[in-house]
């Protein structure tokens, strides 16, 4: 069912604008979908995937941008055969990553490649890359509305870009910017006893964890804390259905009230609550 789409590739190393243009090239070219860091994407609108600029580590990121794993790769291919695409063009720094990603999906072969050297001046993509390693900044070719959902602990700046079509009819392409919310405020901390209030409150809505013993935060380079938490549990519960649980309930509360993503956190059942 996907082998009549007509696959075209868009080339440039991380940073140096390939999403900022590929709605650009999409317009040129004719296509309406792009495939771009784990997302699908038709106009202004996300189709299907999660982005793989939320995930939490470099492995991962890489990991969903090339649809590796098998749930999100089927969830792609789901939508490609529901939307019957007559053309597609995936973005990737370098040949073999869109190589890759077009062979994972089970599309045809690349039928033309479009390097971000050809629509891009090196002043440009020198001023891009400066703004990535300098800023943080990272942009997502669908509009702010689309990603709010999706993007906890983020910034999210809206881009209007001004395109015309073939006829020469002009409208507006949307982009999204988006940052670490530190990169955006400015430097401030967050107390180590934050955290643990937030846990403990998580914690007293819980019914299987007795107490919170220690809560120990580890502050990383990239500002993303990881957290280690030990923890009393009541006898009789599955620990670690119950220890899943609870962790991403606390990791979903940090998030909603600190704005920062956890980079790992791992929780410790160091002892068990018999019953009198």
């Amino acid at each position: 069912m996907l082998d009549n789409i007509k696959v075209y590739a868009f080339v440039g190393q991380s940073g140096t604008g390939k999403s900022y243009r590929a709605q650009m090239v999409a317009g040129e070219y004719n296509i309406d979908y792009i495939i771009d860091d784990g997302i699908l994407v038709k106009g202004n609108d996300i189709v299907a995937g999660n982005s793989a600029k939320k995930a939490p580590t470099k492995i991962e990121t890489v990991k969903r941008a090339i649809f590796i794993e098998p749930k999100q790769k089927k969830e792609m291919v789901k939508a490609l055969k529901k939307e019957k695409p007559k053309s597609i063009l995936i973005l990737g720094t370098s040949d073999n990553m869109v190589k890759t990603i077009a062979e994972n999906l089970g599309l045809p072969k690349i039928t033309k490649t479009i390097y971000i050297t050809n629509v891009a001046t090196p002043e440009e993509i020198e001023d891009a890359r400066r703004v990535r390693t300098t800023e943080g900044k990272h942009v997502i070719p669908v509009p702010t509305f689309e990603l709010k959902k999706d993007f906890s602990g983020y910034l999210l700046d809206p881009l209007q870009i001004f395109k015309t079509r073939e006829n020469n009819a002009p409208y507006i392409a949307e982009k999204s910017m988006i940052r670490p919310t530190f990169s955006y405020l400015g430097n401030f901390t967050i107390s180590d006893a934050v955290f643990k209030e937030i846990i403990e409150y998580v914690a007293s809505k819980t019914s299987t964890i007795k107490e919170v013993l220690r809560v120990r935060v580890i502050k990383n380079k990239n500002e993303n804390p990881s957290i280690i938490v030990e923890v009393e549990v009541t006898f009789g519960i599955n620990i670690m259905n119950e220890m899943k649980d609870f962790k991403e309930k606390c990791i979903k509360e940090i998030e909603r009230q600190t704005s920062m993503n956890i980079d790992n956190f791992r929780i410790v059942a160091k002892k068990i609550s018999l019953p009198e």
